[in-house]
């Protein structure tokens, strides 16, 4: 029983349902309890045509809620022209699902949930578990955003952009839960690619795979955070970078620079320099400069500040900080950083330890910590 493989189908099979006349909040439940049925199934009576067999289950259980729904009296016609069972049809919805799920009327939570359940292809279930929320909260999140696009025609010219941040969403959440969504968001991202050529969608795709490449070496055994410079590079996964790498030339290649391939590129740099010394800062910030240009981003201009103290040294990084806002996330650690580096151990320690108090991620605020217990242990010697 292939799991992955019956999650792909999901949206294939959501999509004929909603061309048939059903609403996506009950089509979606439909497609739900297909999915259910099919794991209780398959496995001792594997169908000849899965996707078929999907569409079949799935809309006699539209059907039965229909039927048993009197408030629902406008799908009566449906009823009597249920169609025979037999190979599904070969258009393909996956796109237009990306579009509804990532409806601009939508919270960002919302759009990332129903994302995952009905172009993913997840039960509720995995997706609170990975988000570490109760199962009845993300019943309600995921009911509240059905209705929300209930009234909207399937039809309707989507927004790209938006499709890409709610993935961006999905990927930065990280590895909770039974679900990696990191590899979650990747394989989608990976079906948005195929079906929609954009190179902002190669750039989002070459970002993750380039990002995710250094996952093994970001923690220590005991799981503790790993700073990129002290990072094991031999750990580093060689084939995602190396396809990351290509499928970010090739993007770069149409002249249509987005702000998903001014971050792939910086990461591509920090993947092909063989050590942390080797790493070519001045180009970093160069691409750093692209992104400002591009969002316009306070967070952009905080990661410069650090590029630029690398590329031309701390007392140039702190001038570059000294022009933001003090109250940005993580410009305390950035500034203890940079007084580390330029020597001033005592104002780097004191950084430290308040940056940590400020952390809200537990690894984060352990490591910060651990950065200033170091500092103030070295200068009591």
């Amino acid at each position: 029983m292939n799991e992955a493989r019956l999650r792909s189908l999901t949206p294939g099979v959501l999509g004929i349902l909603v061309r048939r006349g059903a609403d996506f909040a009950a089509a979606e439940d439909a497609v739900q309890e297909a999915l259910v049925e099919a794991l209780r199934v398959w496995p001792a009576d594997p169908p000849r045509d899965p996707k078929g067999w999907l569409v079949t289950v799935a809309w006699r259980r539209f059907l039965d809620a229909a039927r048993a729904d009197a408030a629902r009296r406008r799908r009566e016609d449906l009823l009597d022209e249920q169609p025979e069972p037999g190979p599904a049809p070969a258009v393909d919805d996956t796109l237009q699902l990306y579009f509804l799920c990532a409806h601009p009327s939508l919270t960002p939570s919302s759009a990332v949930a129903l994302t995952l359940r009905a172009v993913g292809g997840l039960t509720t279930r995995q997706i609170a578990q990975a988000y570490l929320v109760p199962e009845a909260t993300m019943a309600q999140r995921i009911s509240r955003a059905k209705r929300t696009v209930s009234g909207v025609r399937f039809d309707r010219p989507g927004d790209v952009a938006t499709v890409l941040r709610v993935l961006y969403l999905v990927f930065n959440e990280g590895y909770s839960g039974n679900v990696d969504l990191v590899a979650e968001a990747i394989r989608l991202t990976r079906q948005l690619a195929a079906r929609v050529d954009h190179p902002e969608v190669a750039g989002l795709l070459a970002l993750m795979l380039l990002h995710h490449s250094r996952r093994a070496g970001r923690t220590a055994p005991d799981g503790s955070l790993v700073p990129l410079a002290e990072q094991d590079r031999g750990r580093w996964d060689t084939a995602a970078i190396t396809e990351g790498v290509a499928i970010l030339q090739a993007a770069l290649a149409r002249d249509r620079l987005g702000e998903f391939q001014a971050q792939a590129a910086i990461a591509a740099l920090h993947a092909d320099a063989p050590t942390a010394e080797e790493t070519d800062w001045v180009q970093i910030v160069e691409w750093y400069d692209e992104l400002v240009r591009l969002t316009g981003s306070p967070v952009v201009r905080l990661n410069r500040a650090v590029a630029v103290g690398e590329a031309d040294g701390p007392r140039a990084g702190l001038a570059a900080l000294a022009a933001l806002d003090a109250g940005l996330p993580r410009h305390t650690a950035v500034a203890a950083h940079l007084h580390e580096r330029d020597g001033d151990p005592v104002t780097a320690a004191r950084l430290y330890a308040e940056a940590a108090l400020a952390a809200s991620d537990l690894a984060e605020r352990d490591h910060l910590t651990r950065r200033a217990a170091r500092l103030n242990a070295r200068l009591h010697r």
